[in-house]
This record gives structure tokens, sequence and C-alpha cells, in this order.
């Protein structure tokens, strides 16, 4: 069977096609979109395997692939960069570097979601970018009212605070412009957030696995149905893993008898590793077993409050992930 070493670019992409035995039979260049590429593939009449880096559209070029290919084997980037150290890089190179990668068996494959999973985490990310939005406008509006020395309620955007914003007075029409502007985008993506919020519900509600998170105190559906997305199979992580793969365990550097810790990773979902933090602030309102983690590990010393939060959203996500291996719901001596 043959092997394909595949790097694509939006205008241009560089095929590496190796035979069983491990020798380059052929360089294909194509240039133009990669749909010209797919084309070019149809005129390999062998069986062939091929692998790719994921990139922002590597989940559409994987469902077109898999239409074409006997396997097709998606490859971690930074993973990558970890295995070719080298200073000569081009899309003739990599694409070789990838066939023999593959022909060696040691891809280092990255799990590709379905195109419903995939749009479900488009469809988070959205979300939170509507709602960043609206922070930055409120935050305009509070600066707005601070430059004209005017105190607000506290509830300035409950009903009656919006009300009284919409009705307080400014001392210039520039001002008052200002703040017409931006009420109007208030509004506008709150109307946003509210019908993206309607969709993932409705997401939600057909997903055992969201509901089964929403039993953990401080836990709520945006946090669960983020956990969920972004897990997707929970049987391809361990529990101790899963601080790894969201960021959430601390860089090491360890020599001889020396072990130093540094901060963490953050890799893997940023949007995940937030909402965690979020949710383990609630669980420790909320639940005494949760607090009690939290303050095992900040223990008397007030300087290591950010280190217990971080820990206990990691230890939240452990939780997470054995409740979606199980199938158990929430129980408080889980701590």
């Amino acid at each position: 069977m043959l092997k394909i070493g595949l790097d694509v670019h939006e205008r241009n992409s560089a095929l590496c096609v190796l035979d069983s035995d491990g020798q380059i039979r052929e360089r294909i260049a194509v240039r133009g979109h990669p749909r010209r590429m797919l084309e070019r593939l149809k005129r390999i009449q062998e069986p062939f395997e091929i692998c790719f880096e994921a990139s922002c559209n590597y989940g559409w070029l994987y469902d077109q692939l898999r239409r074409q290919a006997d396997r097709v084997v998606v490859a971690h980037p930074g993973r990558l960069r970890l295995i070719f150290r080298s200073k000569r890089k081009n899309d003739r190179i990599d694409a070789e570097r990838l066939a023999k990668l593959l022909y060696l068996g040691e891809v280092p494959e990255v799990h590709v979601p379905s195109i419903d999973v995939r749009a479900w985490r488009q469809l988070i990310v959205h979300r939170r970018r509507y709602v960043s939005n609206r922070v930055r406008c409120k935050n305009a509006i509070r600066a707005l009212l601070r430059t004209y020395g005017i105190s607000s309620p506290s509830a300035l955007w409950s009903k009656k605070g919006l009300a009284w914003l919409q009705a307080v007075d400014l001392p210039t029409r520039t001002a008052e412009l200002q703040r017409e502007q931006l009420l109007d985008d208030l509004r506008h993506d709150s109307r946003r957030i509210e019908r993206v919020q309607d969709r993932l519900d409705e997401i939600a509600s057909s997903h055992p696995g969201v509901t089964l998170l929403l039993t953990i105190p401080g836990v709520g559906p945006r946090t669960a149905e983020a956990f969920v997305a972004y897990v997707d199979d929970p049987m391809r992580f361990r529990p101790k893993s899963i601080g790894m793969y969201l960021g959430l365990v601390p860089s090491q550097d360890a020599s001889s008898d020396r072990n130093r810790l540094g901060r963490i990773t953050k890799t893997g979902p940023s949007i995940v590793r937030g909402l965690l933090t979020e949710a383990a602030w609630q669980g420790i309102r909320n639940s005494p077993a949760i607090r009690a983690v939290f303050e095992r590990i900040q223990g008397d010393n007030v300087q290591r409050k950010k280190r217990a939060i971080v820990a206990t959203a990691h230890y939240l996500s452990r939780v997470m992930l054995s409740m979606l291996r199980s199938g158990e719901t929430w129980r408080a001596d889980m701590a």
C-alpha cells in the first residue's frame, strides 16, 4: 500500500508518495485550492494511506480524504515540531517527513471529532466571542460614567438600571451619542447571545453527558457542554491525563534529584480551562466537599490562593471525566 505525506495550504499543496518499500515514488505539487489536490489524488489507482498536519480546516479535509484513502491520519503539529528540529523547512520536505512517519507508524495522531461535534465546539466559541464583546461594552459604559463623575446604581445591567442609564443626563451631545451607540451594541450582543444559547441548550438537552455533569455543584450548562464537546470520547483519556490535555498541569523541569515545577502549561482548549476555573469558584461556595479540596491545597498560606483554585479546577476535570466514563452522578464523597 502506498504511503502519502501531504503538506496542504490554501493556495498550494505538496505530496510525497512512498511505495511499499518506503522509497519515494513520486513528488507532486498542486497549485490552487485544496479541492484541486483532491482531484489529483483521484488519479492514483493503487490503495493508499495519507497523513497531513492538523490546521484550521483539518476537519473538512479529513472528511474529504476519507472518501478516497484507505486510512487518513492527522498529525499533531506541536509534537511534529519536537520530532523534526531542523533548520530546513519547506512544503516538499514537510510532505516527505510526514510520509516517512506514516510508513514507520510513528505519526503523533490527533483525535478528529465528527462534523456535529466540530460544529458544537464552534458554536461554544462563537458564544464566548459575543460574551467578550458584551463585557467590553459594559466596561466602556462604566468608563464613560466615571469620566463625567456620575455614580451608577449597583444593579446597572438590570431593567431598572438600563432605564436609568438611558435617562441620565450627560453634559455633552458627544457623550450622549457614545452612550446611545454603546447601549445599541449591548442590546445587539445580548440578543445574539440569547439566540446562540437557545441552540446550545437544545443540543445539551439531548446529550446525557451534559445532564450528568450538571449534578456537580457549581457546574452550569456552559461548563458542562464545553467539557463534553471538547472531550468528545471520554474513553480516550485516563482521569490522570485529562489535566494535561486541558493545560491544567504545571510545567516541569526535572534533572537528577532536582524537580522544578513552573506555571501551568496552558495547552489545549483555553475556553474549557477558563470555564472550569469559574466552576471551581462556584463549587467552593456551594459544596463543602469541593471547598475542602481548595482549603487543603491552600492551607494557611493566602499566597497559594491562585494555585489552589487551579488545582481545584484540575480536580473537577478529573471528577467530570470519571463521571462520563462510569455514568455515575455526583457524590460528595468523590472528594
